[in-house]
């Protein structure tokens, strides 16, 4: 069984996945890229039940990015960790940018292209999409 473990960057903040990920994609909405201070944000989704706090879960804070997602972040140093989804309470969003060990899924594509970055050029072959591709996507391969 596959096991990543992630951290925030003052490592007060670990956790563990266990299990596959779901599949991964590059998110260009405008709240991921200023959440992360990038062009896009690389995430994956996991079922809750993959997931599991090692260390800091005193030190998350919270942000309701939407009505329906909540950002979780170390109020240490503000690394991204995970979104909630109330409309799917048994999915979490992860930022793979905070994980250790070796990843070997690939993107499947890049979301919400409508608002990218208008710097950002894609250059890759990996498909488009306008909007998010559905909500079976997040967690197609989890069950795996």
């Amino acid at each position: 069984m596959t096991e990543l473990h992630g951290k925030c960057l003052c490592e007060a903040v670990t956790y563990q996945i266990t299990g596959n990920l779901g599949p991964i994609y590059h998110c260009h909405c405008s709240k991921c890229r200023r959440w992360h201070g990038a062009a896009f944000r690389t995430r994956t989704s996991i079922l809750r039940s993959q997931f599991s706090w090692l260390s800091g879960e005193d030190k998350l804070s919270t942000y309701d990015s939407s009505d329906n997602v909540t950002k979780y972040f170390c109020r240490t140093c503000g690394s991204p960790l995970i979104s909630t989804y109330k409309d799917h309470p048994q999915v979490l969003g992860i930022a793979l940018g905070g994980l250790e060990g070796e990843i070997t899924e690939q993107p499947q594509g890049h979301l919400f292209t409508d608002s990218k970055a208008s710097w950002h050029q894609i250059t890759d072959d990996l498909p488009q999409f306008t909007g998010w591709p559905g909500a079976e996507a997040l967690v197609r391969k989890t069950a795996d």
